[in-house]
Parts: structure tokens; C-alpha cells; sequence
């Protein structure tokens, strides 16, 4: 009886297995759920790390400003502190860290106290420089969120890079973009090197680039998604070598990751040499790919050498019978770019006419200058500000001269 039982009883394995074909949507949402939670806990993970070393890098702060030699006590402060952690807690607590930690706090405390002096009564902290984990835990409010009153959407390694970015515009953007676009910490420090703030700034109308720390990039016109100049470094290909187009395309497509990156937001790859034909002619497109954000088509030539007329024409061509024959009723007109090592505004000015969905972008192989991409950025906000107050200066006059009038 025993051994016929042992024979006719499925092994818990084989009755999963069993069990899953009829309830395959019922297990496919149990492992939904579970690597929801387990995002969740590593998002939980990461904000408590930063609120740790924010309250930290705050409590060595208000302890060194309680010191009769700042500079002098804080060396020492930090080293104590670092030999006691170290022998309580364990490793993790070197000098360097605890230096990370005062930056860290110094550099997004006015921020954050503006955040918690609406979110805490007064009076909630006590005399006694109680942390704030304490404080939450013991609100008779309940429980408020970390979040609501600390802003940090990223690692702990990722503010390691951004707290090292002075200009605090500058800064907030690149938390955006790193949050929405889930950037690694490899691909912001290459972002960041490759200076995206100023190309996409200088990019743009000095209205929008004033709207950059607050809204970070976005996508609403075909013009958005240019950069001034595309970034190619991680190809590989020297800077005064000789190659030819092809090997430029075949570059890009062994980095086409990399590419996609580089291009910015909603970007999806369809076709490389895309070819079409019409009266009996056939012609090939470089890169064509999609942008979902736009809905449309984007077509992609690429100029190893200076940009020309007859190089303008023939994207006009392109993009025409895009619009003719590929794109549908529902999708937004094509974009046409030239990616070309120098380009001529003058003469995209005088080969198109105006309001066509065509652009010249230079592209550079070796990550650009970026000191002199802040200078010029900087002389274009002084230029806008000066701007901003002459118009307002005007108004105001305008205003005197009505009430003088009337």
C-alpha cells in the first residue's frame, strides 16, 4: 500500500508545474509582486542610506560649529568619530565618508529644511539634537514619510557625483534626467562628462533653458531632441583618422546602445541602410528610427566631412517620401538630421525653406571642452538676464506714462 501510494504521489515539483498551466496568470502576478517588492525595498534601501549620511554629515556640522577652531577641530572630529564607528559599528565609516557626509549635507540642506519646516510642526525636534528618524517615529501625527521630507529619488553613489556639480541648475538637472532615465552611475558620470547640461542648453531658446532645473529635458518639438554637437566618444574612432561613412554607420551599430543613450529620450531603433525606391531608382537611408514621444519618424545621415546643399536636398527627399509613403494619418510629420563633422548655418538657412523638419547637428569623437561650454553658456543666461530687465524696465515706464495720462 505504501509503495502505491509513493508512486501515484507527484513530487511538489511536478505539481507546480502541473498546477501552472492552469494558473499561469495567477503565478505570473505572485513573481509581479515580488519583484515589485524587491524594487521597493532596493528604493527604501537607497533613500535610507542618503538620509542616514545626510543626518550625519548634519550632526558633524552643528558639532564643528561648536568648536573653538573649526578648521582644525574638524580634522580631528572626523578622525575620532571615524575610529569609534569603525570600533562599534564596523567598516564603512572611513574619514573620506564622513567628509562625503558633511558635503552631502551641506550642499542639499537649504532645500531640505524648507521641505521640513511644512512638513514638522514646531517645536517637534527637541533640545537635545534628537535625529529626525527618531522625531518620525515619534510624530503623533504617525509615521511621515522619508520621502516627504528628504527629495533624494537616487543611490547614495549617484549624489557622490552630483554634490560635486556647483552649479546647483546644473545639479537638479542632471537629478531629473538620472531619475526619469534610471541612469546608471556609469552613465551619468558619462553625461555629465560629456557636458549633456550645456549641449542641450545651448541648444535651445534662452526661455527653455531657464526651464532646465526645473523640468529637466523635454520632448514636445522636433528641435528638442537636438544636441550641439553629438557626442561620439565611446565609438572609439580617433579624432584625425581616415574612415568613411560606412565604417562611422558600422560604428554606431556595434554601439548602438551607447547611441541610443546619447540621443536622448525616446528613441527606438527600426532599420540601418533603409531602402525605398521610386521611379526606378533605389536610395538608402543611414539610420532610421522612431521617437515615441514625438510619434514620428526620425532619419539619420550621417557626413564624415563639412555639410553641403546637395546633402540638405537629398534628406529633403527622404523626409518627403517618409511623409508620403510610411508615416500614418495619426503619426507627427518626419524629422530629417544631418549628424556632419562642421556644418553651416547659413547654408541650411538658404537650401530650406522655412518650417521644414530638417536639422544640421555636428558631432564630435572625443568628449568636448567643458569649461568652455559653461563660459559661453554662462555669457548666454547674463545676456537673457539683461534681457529679462530691460523688458521689465520698459513695462514699468510704459506703465508711468499711461498713469501719467490718465
Amino acid at each position: 500500500m505504501t509503495e502505491e501510494k509513493s508512486e501515484n504521489q507527484n513530487s511538489p515539483l511536478d505539481e507546480a508545474i502541473s498546477s501552472s498551466r492552469d494558473d499561469g496568470e495567477f503565478f505570473d502576478n505572485v513573481v509581479r509582486l515580488v519583484k515589485q517588492a524587491r524594487s521597493h525595498v532596493g528604493r527604501t534601501a537607497d533613500l535610507t542610506m542618503c538620509v542616514t549620511y545626510y543626518e550625519i554629515g548634519r550632526m558633524i556640522v552643528e558639532e564643528e560649529q561648536g568648536g573653538q577652531s573649526r578648521a582644525e577641530y574638524g580634522r580631528g572630529l572626523l578622525k575620532e568619530l571615524s575610529n569609534y564607528l569603525s570600533a562599534r559599528i564596523g567598516k564603512g565609516f572611513s574619514v573620506a565618508t564622513l567628509r562625503n557626509a558633511r558635503q552631502f549635507y551641506l550642499t542639499y540642506a537649504p532645500s531640505i529644511q524648507q521641505t521640513m519646516f511644512s512638513e514638522l510642526s514646531p517645536g517637534t525636534k527637541s533640545e537635545n539634537q534628537q535625529t529626525l528618524f527618531s522625531v518620525l517615529g515619534s510624530s503623533q501625527k504617525g509615521q511621515i514619510s522619508l520621502s516627504k521630507i528628504y527629495p533624494f529619488s537616487l543611490g547614495w553613489s549617484h549624489y557622490l557625483v552630483l554634490m560635486r556639480i556647483e552649479n546647483p541648475d546644473e545639479r537638479r538637472f542632471y537629478e531629473i534626467e538620472a531619475t526619469r532615465q534610471q541612469w546608471t552611475v556609469r552613465q551619468l558620470k558619462r553625461q555629465y562628462g560629456s557636458s549633456l547640461y550645456e549641449r542641450i542648453a545651448l541648444s535651445r531658446d534662452k526661455d527653455a533653458v531657464m526651464r532646465l532645473a526645473e523640468e529637466g529635458q523635454t520632448v514636445e518639438r522636433p528641435c528638442d531632441i537636438l544636441k550641439n554637437p553629438l557626442v561620439l566618444e565611446f565609438l572609439g574612432m580617433e579624432e584625425q583618422a581616415q574612415y568613411s561613412e560606412s565604417d562611422l554607420e558600422s560604428a554606431v551599430i556595434d554601439k548602438l546602445q551607447a547611441f541610443l543613450l546619447e540621443l536622448g529620450k525616446g528613441f527606438l531603433f527600426e532599420a540601418r541602410q533603409k531602402r525605398f525606391t521610386f521611379d526606378e531608382r533605389h536610395f538608402m537611408v543611414d539610420l532610421v528610427f522612431y521617437n515615441r514621444l514625438l510619434k514620428c519618424y526620425v532619419l539619420i545621415d550621417l557626413k564624415t566631412g563639412d555639410l553641403k546643399h546637395q546633402d540638405l536636398g537629398q534628406m529633403q527627399m527622404y523626409v518627403h517620401y517618409f511623409d508620403r509613403h510610411v508615416k500614418t494619418d495619426d503619426e507627427h510629420p518626419t524629422v530629417g538630421i544631418l549628424l556632419c563633422q562642421e556644418k553651416s548655418d547659413a547654408i541650411v538657412e538658404l537650401t530650406l525653406p522655412e518650417g521644414e523638419n530638417i536639422y544640421a547637428s555636428e558631432y564630435s569623437l572625443y568628449l568636448p571642452n567643458k569649461t568652455l561650454l559653461q563660459e559661453k553658456l554662462a555669457q548666454w543666461v547674463h545676456e537673457f538676464e539683461e534681457g529679462q530687465e530691460i523688458v521689465g524696465a520698459a513695462q514699468e515706464v510704459a506703465e508711468l506714462d499711461g498713469d501719467a495720462c490718465d
